[in-house]
């Protein structure tokens, strides 16, 4: 029996989900589409599977078929990246970074981490999250002027507090990263390098980012976002470190692990070693400066002046709206944004001044630097109109008319749909 008879309520509410990527600008920075034959992999009957263990050496019986395609997830993310040891049972980029935490270091252990404030990730030290719950968190900004890492300070700030470990890596920071700076200095103060790349992983296979793996001890990342996988996690690190992260993983903090998902990335990582993912990329970031180009020239002011990577901040201040309230009203305009705190916000994480923005989704319907420039309008459009309904409404219908040139999972749709 088909899930639609059987659960209605289910079954309808993942059409309306469909309906909606199909129909919206999705610029959320941190979300993307995975194609047909992740979802087909993410769906198959390795669902079932218990795994414990690794490949060769499990606690169950029967794990035959689910060790060669964990094995090749492994090796391709290996070969990716330039990884010497790589883990891919994190059910997600937390945890992955909870596995470093816990296998690199010991509770209350100083870890100097990006401030949350200017761009880090929860794992980098939110009080309510494990990372400040466990670790004596010091927090590194960004130059108030620039809006740029300044690794004169970071090193400065090493010194003085002699960390454990250094975090490289944001959530919601636009320009490049120097791990090479970031390793000099966790040697010049005796730490290790952790480096989240769970934005920029795909940027980096593409050769758009410098890669961590030179340089880091441990490396993690999600695996959706630019590398348009399934939502989970890896671990990479150096040799040295094999045995304690893959112990961290399981049993440290995981039972089971997800075999379905990891088919998922198997299948991700071979479509990132192709030409056309390393086009993609690059499509992704030219979209990302076009779009950044056309807002800054309507008046808006942009974090640091801009982007090098595939997200970019708008800073809201000035048009005296809320991020919050901004992102609302794009969302009844059929653009889905998230907000986000600015740099030295001076407005709460629930409000924030700003609005986060992202081109992985809309560049992999196929959109370049001419609907970037539309799409640039339909923001200020509903930015300028944030009460007004009418005009919410009207750019709606302009957003699906550009939405339906650049199709997303019709087939998916049909099938639902008949």
């Amino acid at each position: 029996m088909s899930l639609k008879s059987t659960d209605p309520k289910v079954f309808n509410a993942i059409l309306k989900e469909a309906k909606r990527q199909n129909d919206n600008i999705e610029l959320i920075a941190s979300e993307n589409f995975v194609t047909d034959e992740i979802l087909d992999a993410q769906g198959s009957i390795m669902t079932n599977k218990y795994a414990e263990g690794y490949p060769g050496a499990r606690w169950y019986g029967g794990c035959e078929n689910v060790d060669i395609v964990e094995s090749l997830a492994i090796e391709r993310a290996k070969a990716l990246f330039n990884a010497e040891h790589v883990n891919v049972q994190p059910h997600s980029g937390s945890q992955a970074n909870m596995a470093v935490y816990f296998a690199a270091l010991k509770p209350g252990d100083t870890v100097l981490a990006m401030d949350i404030a200017c761009g880090g990730h929860l794992t980098h030290g939110h009080a309510r999250n494990f990372s400040g719950t466990f670790f004596n968190i010091i927090s590194y900004g960004v130059n108030k002027d620039s809006e740029m890492l300044d690794y004169d300070e970071i090193l400065d700030l090493a010194k003085k507090h002699n960390p454990k470990m250094i975090i490289a890596g944001a959530c919601a920071y636009p320009r490049i990263i120097d791990f090479k700076k970031f390793r000099e200095i966790c040697d010049k103060v005796g730490a290790m390098l952790l480096a989240d790349i769970a934005h920029i992983a795909g940027l980096t296979i593409a050769g758009l980012h410098p890669n961590a793996c030179k340089h880091a001890h441990f490396v993690t990342s999600t695996t959706h976002k630019t590398l348009r996988g399934p939502r989970s996690g890896i671990v990479m690190c150096k040799r040295q470190f094999a045995k304690s992260i893959d112990a961290m993983v399981f049993p440290g903090i995981q039972g089971g692990p997800l075999m379905h998902v990891i088919a998922a990335k198997a299948v991700a990582f071979k479509n990132a070693g192709t030409k056309e993912f390393r086009e993609y990329q690059k499509h992704i970031v030219n979209n990302s400066k076009a779009l950044a180009d056309a807002l800054m020239g309507k008046g808006y002011r942009l974090v640091s002046g801009g982007t090098d990577n595939h997200l970019m901040l708008i800073d809201l201040t000035e048009k005296e709206l809320s991020g919050r309230d901004a992102a609302s009203a794009l969302d009844k305009a059929g653009i889905t944004v998230n907000k986000n705190l600015i740099p030295y916000d001076e407005k709460t994480p629930a409000i924030t001044s700003g609005i986060r923005l992202g081109t992985p989704a809309i560049t992999t319907r196929g959109m370049k630097e001419k609907e970037m420039e539309l799409i640039a309008e339909l923001i200020d459009q509903a930015l300028n109109n944030v009460n007004k309904a009418k005009v919410l409404s009207r750019v709606k219908k302009d957003v699906k008319r550009l939405t339906s040139k650049f199709p997303l999972y019709k087939d998916v749709i049909k099938r639902m749909t008949r």
